[in-house]
């Protein structure tokens, strides 16, 4: 959570700063701040809520001019979401100010050794003991850099900040501990930012920085140690989008705009992974194929939507490798004590590779000796840099809350490891792998057709807008599309909405049928397993009970149309890879609803883009 940005520089601060928050605000939208490094003096304004407010504040204040800044965009952890909790946080003497994404555990502790030391502490959160500490120091160790490294080295917990000091005005400090800090190099200016939107304005050269490290910037300068002040080894990389990418590009939403990046996502996801000698190809798959032979058994462990993308990975993967497969709620995985050794495979999917639940399972399935690969869509973050093998997704920046494009980027990369396990254990022959790479090329043209033929969904979305309640439906791969609709209805709408398993239906859950309320049904293609006749079953005891059927099923399918009140088409695809188009419809009918209902489609309530803390 938290968008921070840092500038040392000839622009204007306050403008880099502001834009680059601007661009982070998906991070966090409780409050924002910015500080300003000028004449001896820290100049800082903030305030709760969205950054427009920020702006209010800031057309009423007279920052001075400098190239020297730090900025913050809140999402609440320590402290209620209001002016004084909002960062920067700043010691008594103001000459210190300090913005901080992430938890610090032992706050409480420092918290009472400050206070009885005489400091007087003015919010609720974690983050002001920091300037506070940082005051202390600096009056024993006057450099900057150094003062940091020692109060990092008392810090427990997950943190990433970045620092300004009046005195010391030609330069900006970061530190990150199991948090995200990138940094953006420039030509006479040099940034920091929780991710590269940050600064992609101004540059596309980035340096990643490791665990346990802290970043000092100048306009002409980037200096990176550990906490102990050691020479640090850093990897620079070049950012392959430009800032076009993080812009609306005329739709209403960032995310209509990322729904219909999905076709390209996809191809980008599949580009160069087949080479031409037939074979598959994952260049950041850093296991071996006589390590990956060894595996007997796949747990996937994941967070929300990414979750859901797990649930489909395992009917894949056992299907194509016929290797045992689990599926884990990260936040749950490590507490049941389960069974791992060297021969098993974890795999773990987040979209930022930030996700803390997630990162604290890798670290615990390492202790285990089990071996680690990661599914994520930003280079140089946390979980890929702590695995023994990463597949990178290429869905590019997605600035919405609610993930789209990520969780179908994260099921093709889903798709690909099975069919490289595949590959690689000889379940399957190259031109059958070949076959569905080619299958897995058809479907951004898919998707394309459902984007073409959005009316349908947002006729009936507007329709539908008054329900109190919507159900979801599906069988096999289209249980987990059912789990995604409902989620991303929760999300966007704040309405009930649930996804069940068609067949568990005359368990329990068809109690809450009622007349009148809308259930959307994911119908597989017809194939050997009859689990498309079943699933017409379904449909007509939901149907029966008074329920408004919505009706997803693949051209051609005409048993569901006695039964459909509302019938969607779906593109021919096999019945593994339907979940790539399935799913489009439901993104935009949650899309659609929630604006109808007049609510915030990017930046829905309580909810941030990337979870940083457990």
């Amino acid at each position: 959570m938290c968008g921070i940005v840092g500038y040392v520089g000839h622009r204007s601060a306050l403008d880099v700063v502001l834009g680059g928050l601007r661009r982070l605000e998906y991070r966090g939208y409780d409050s924002g701040g910015v500080a300003l490094a000028h004449d001896g003096r820290i100049a800082s304004a903030k305030k709760a809520g969205k950054l427009t407010n920020l702006d209010a504040v800031l057309a009423e204040t007279d920052l001075p001019e400098t190239g020297s800044g730090i900025g913050h965009t809140r999402w609440a952890t320590h402290g209620a979401p209001n002016d004084v909790n909002a960062h920067p946080h700043l010691d008594s003497a103001e000459r210190i100010a300090v913005v901080h994404n992430g938890i610090i555990e032992n706050f409480a502790v420092l918290r009472q050794e400050l206070e009885a030391a005489g400091h007087e502490l003015l919010s609720e959160t974690d983050t002001e003991v920091v300037a506070h500490l940082l005051h202390d120091e600096l009056e024993r160790t006057p450099d900057l850099s150094e003062a940091v490294r020692t109060v990092c080295r008392r810090l427990e917990g997950a943190f990433t900040l970045v620092i300004t000091d009046a005195s010391q005005p030609d330069v900006v400090v970061g530190a990150r501990r199991n948090s995200p800090l990138v940094v953006g190099r420039g030509e006479g200016e040099n940034f920091l930012g929780s991710d590269v939107a940050a600064f992609i304005e101004y540059t596309r050269e980035a340096i990643e920085l490791g665990q346990d490290q802290v970043v000092t910037i100048s306009a002409d300068d980037v200096v990176v140690t550990d906490f102990d002040g050691n020479h640090a080894e850093t990897t620079a990389y070049h950012v392959d989008w430009d800032v076009s990418a993080a812009e609306k590009g005329g739709y209403d939403w960032f995310m209509l705009k990322e729904i219909a990046e999905q076709p390209q996502a996809v191809a980008d996801t599949l580009l160069g992974r087949h080479a031409p000698d037939g074979r598959l190809r994952l260049d950041e798959m850093r296991l071996s194929d006589d390590e990956l032979r060894t595996v007997d058994k796949i747990i996937v462990i994941a967070c929300g939507t990414s979750y859901y993308a797990a649930m489909v990975a395992k009917y894949a993967i056992e299907h194509w490798t016929r290797v045992p497969c689990e599926v884990e709620l990260a936040s749950e995985f490590r507490y049941r004590d389960p069974i791992l050794d060297r021969s098993t495979l974890v795999v773990t999917i987040s979209q930022s590779g930030e996700t803390m639940d997630t990162l604290m399972a890798i670290r615990y399935a390492r202790q285990q000796r089990a071996r680690v690969l990661s599914i994520c869509n930003t280079n140089g973050s946390t979980i890929p840099r702590e695995s023994d093998a990463v597949i990178y997704t290429h869905a590019g920046p997605e600035v919405a809350v609610a993930s789209t494009k990520g969780f179908l980027a994260q099921v093709v990369a889903c798709y690909l490891l099975g069919l490289y396990l595949a590959q690689v254990k000889g379940t399957k022959y190259g031109d059958e792998i070949g076959a569905i790479i080619a299958q897995l090329e058809a479907i951004p043209a898919g998707i394309q057709r459902m984007l073409d033929d959005a009316e349908q969904v947002r006729a009936l979305a507007a329709d539908l807008a008054g329900s109190r309640s919507i159900l979801f439906l599906g069988r096999h791969v289209g249980y987990p599309v059912a789990l995604e609709g409902a989620l991303k209805l929760k999300e966007l709408a704040y309405i009930h909405a649930e996804g069940f398993a068609a067949g568990e239906l005359k368990h329990g859950p068809i109690a809450v049928v009622e007349e009148g309320v809308p259930v959307f049904v994911v119908v597989p293609p017809k194939a050997r397993d009859q689990l498309q006749e079943k699933i017409v079953s379904n449909i007509q005891e939901v149907r029966a009970r008074g329920a408004r059927t919505i009706v997803l099923a693949e051209d051609g399918d005409d048993d569901v149309v006695p039964y459909a009140d509302e019938l969607i088409r779906l593109p021919k695809v096999p019945t593994l890879l339907q979940p790539l188009v399935a799913t489009v419809p439901l993104q935009l009918f949650a899309c659609e609803l929630a604006a109808q209902l007049g609510h915030d489609v990017d930046q829905p309530r309580n909810l941030a883009k990337s979870v940083t803390v457990e």
